[in-house]
């Protein structure tokens, strides 16, 4: 789906109509009023409320590898809020309106909703079976969400921002999308024939002229340059700010917002216009406000919205959705985490190609929390990242199953630990003044883990999670380090190494006690089998909960002493390599694209 920009034919006096009718003018005030509405609610919103969505996914297919890439980034930051004590609201689920779904129903024999709600259900069941713990789930079938895009575009009309016009171009029903001519070339159909198609996609376009309602989004390019140049790290990265600065540095073509009704009859009808049905972007970018309220109820987390979306959907998200929410005189989002494409040997995936990742075959196979860490350990939001099973089995067995899991079965196993408890710390042995047993390379990696929830702080907050996963693998391999350099198993448990022996492993414990808490929003699973094999209450796995090796800092440590949980088994098994597992590319003489 995406919006079409094409030139409005209107003759002069419309023009001045419009200005009689202060339209161009109120701009100014929209501005002003959106803004002013921006700073009063976020005062008013409560300091601890987060609000965080994934795009709503588009069903006219089932779900692949880049959509549950965008759900398990945002749940990890909605994981990350709840951690920190706030009150996290978290949003996903599915875009049901369209051409396309209207096609892909007919084609299929089913009525649309039926078909809809088939294809939704399977994207459920995905974020489900893989830990994504939405708060809400929405489709835009649903009549809440029909109230609030009636409401939103009500708004519009009521500003003088959405009016009538005439307009031809190219449109593709594919991609739901009209383009200018810039974005259309010439190719050969199977049978020879010359066609019309789309340079982004590939798909054929053909010419199209409609009366239909536009929005005046022309009138909106220089506040939107202005929101983005007084606030930096509005889009992050921040190459995906420098983009839509760019396409600002152009004029903005005004918008259709509706398509007629004897075309597109599967969406929410133009209000007092039965003719005209709304235009599918704008009903989708409205799910964001459905979900909280809007619009009576909204106040408290619109205010502090957070949007995750893939790199392809920038400009819906970074241009037009910000113009519509100052027509409608509402705050903008606080920031657009942008992230970049999943590929497969290089090649972007497709179904022709037949290299499209099936995300609930693969995190079956690697198990949930193996897939989240991968994408978020590999993942890099700034640049498109390949996908292959021996990179997945790799990464997973060294990081998850040797360093982690084999660091927490070392220390707990009963023929170094055979009393199972959380042994006690001695301050001779490992004194601040770095005159016991300790060596230099021990002091440094306890003040690496003391200073680690600070630079997985900065990381999460700023969706740079592979840096943060990066951070605390490192410690990781340090505490590894330094279990194998003091090899506790040759100590003498019943002589004079006793203490050192038990401040070896209550050292190792606390560090792992650290890990497993920083690690609950990315592999939520797997976290709670290593702090509950560590004794550590669910209570006492939060933010607040970090303070790290407390006994060497001279203050008490409330585990020492406590007995360890029970022993679950393995906390990672390491993976076989898939040698029979080949993906078997079909050859294809044109470009394709995924769906």
């Amino acid at each position: 789906m995406k919006f079409p920009f094409l030139t409005v034919t209107r003759g002069w006096k419309s023009f001045y109509r419009f200005q009689q009718r202060g339209v161009l003018s109120a701009d100014q005030r929209l501005w002003s009023s959106a803004l002013k509405c921006s700073s009063s609610s976020r005062q008013l919103c409560k300091d601890k409320s987060f609000y965080i969505t994934t795009p709503i996914f588009y069903v006219n297919a089932s779900p692949h590898l880049g959509h549950l890439y965008s759900a398990v980034i945002a749940d990890c930051r909605h994981r990350w809020k709840l951690l920190q004590g706030f009150d996290s609201k978290f949003a996903t689920g599915t875009d049901e309106h369209g051409l396309k779904i209207q096609q892909a129903a007919e084609a299929a024999g089913k009525d649309p909703l039926t078909f809809c709600t088939e294809v939704s259900q399977r994207f459920k069941t995905l974020f489900s079976s893989c830990s994504i713990s939405f708060t809400d789930y929405i489709r835009t079938t649903e009549q809440r969400h029909h109230r609030a895009v009636e409401h939103f575009w009500s708004a519009l009309w009521n500003k003088g921002l959405i009016y009538k016009g005439s307009y031809e171009g190219w449109y593709s029903t594919q991609d739901e999308s009209f383009l200018m001519p810039s974005q259309v070339g010439d190719a050969l159909d199977p049978s020879g024939k010359e066609v019309k198609v789309s340079l982004e996609s590939g798909h054929k376009v053909e010419w199209m002229k409609e009366e239909n309602y536009m929005f005046r989004l022309s009138s909106f390019r220089s506040h939107l340059l202005d929101w983005l140049v007084k606030n930096p790290g509005a889009i992050q990265p921040e190459r995906f700010q420098q983009a839509v600065l760019q396409w600002l540095q152009e004029d903005l073509p005004d918008l259709s917002v509706s398509r007629q009704r004897s075309r597109l009859q599967w969406g929410i009808p133009v209000p007092g216009d039965p003719e005209q049905t709304i235009y599918v972007w704008l009903d989708a970018l409205v799910n964001y406000l459905t979900v909280v309220g809007y619009p009576e109820k909204h106040e408290q987390w619109w205010p502090v919205a957070h949007h995750v979306i893939g790199k392809d959907i920038l400009k819906f998200h970074a241009i037009y959705w910000p113009a519509f929410l100052l027509g409608a005189g509402l705050p903008l989002p606080q920031v657009i985490h942008v992230h970049s494409h999943w590929t497969v040997g290089g090649r972007k995936m497709s179904k022709s190609l037949g290299n499209v990742v099936d995300p609930l075959e693969h995190s079956q196979m690697f198990t949930n929390d193996g897939m989240r860490y991968f994408l978020l350990r590999q993942g890099v939001p700034d640049t498109d990242c390949d996908y292959t099973h021996d990179k997945v089995i790799k990464l997973l067995n060294a990081e998850l199953a040797d360093s982690l899991g084999g660091l927490l079965n070392r220390c707990t196993a009963p023929a170094l630990n055979p009393a199972q408890v959380y042994p006690a710390f001695c301050c001779q042995a490992f004194p601040r003044d770095q005159r016991g047993r300790a060596v230099a390379e021990d002091y440094h990696m306890v003040a690496a883990v003391i200073s680690l929830p600070t630079v997985v702080e900065k990381h999460y907050d700023s969706m740079q999670v592979y840096k943060a996963l990066e951070a605390i693998s490192a410690c990781v391999r340090q505490t590894n380090g330094f279990v194998q350099r003091h090899a506790p198993w040759k100590l003498d448990r019943d002589g004079d190494d006793r203490r050192w022996l038990d401040t070896v492993i209550h050292v190792t414990l606390e560090c792992l006690r650290i890990y497993g808490t920083l690690l609950q929003p990315v592999v939520p699973e797997i976290s709670d089998r290593l702090l509950t094999r560590l004794g550590v209450q669910t209570h006492e796995r939060s933010w607040k909960d970090l303070d790290f090796l407390q006994r060497y800092l001279g203050t008490d440590c409330p585990f020492e002493g406590r007995p360890l949980g029970s022993d679950s088994g393995l906390l990672f098994s390491r993976l076989e390599s898939q040698n029979g597992y080949k993906q078997k590319p079909k050859r294809s003489k044109k470009p394709a694209y995924l769906e």
